[in-house]
């Protein structure tokens, strides 16, 4: 997986795109968001910082606050990668949020994706 591009890209220009996906679905923007604290440790001020200054990937991660510690129970498949088994430590933790997106379009409840 050398897709590094994905890195510089930023956070703003991909968050729209997962609030699509997800009310697409019938979930919301807050759902969402819960999602992305619970993942990054961010809030909404930070949050809306981030989207305002068009931070990219590998500086949203890297300023999380804290990752969640269940993040090793986020398993399965995205983009035809296990992301349990991606090497690449930030590209792993952009998996790691794309599957949360997608367990939250495919109606999982929220219990669940956040892994309680």
């Amino acid at each position: 997986m050398k897709n590094t591009r994905v890195f510089k890209m930023s956070f703003a220009s991909v968050y729209p795109h997962y609030i699509t996906k997800a009310e697409k679905k019938g979930r919301t923007k807050a759902e969402l968001d819960e999602i992305i604290f619970w993942l990054t440790g961010y809030d909404q001020q930070a949050l809306q910082l981030i989207i305002d200054n068009k931070i990219d990937f590998e500086t949203f991660f890297a300023q999380a606050p804290q990752l969640n510690p269940n993040v090793s129970k986020i398993t399965g498949v995205i983009c035809g990668y296990r992301v349990e088994e991606i090497e690449d430590e930030l590209m792993q933790k952009i998996r790691y949020l794309d599957k949360l997106v997608d367990e939250l379009a495919k109606g999982k409840a929220m219990e669940k994706i956040l892994r309680k």
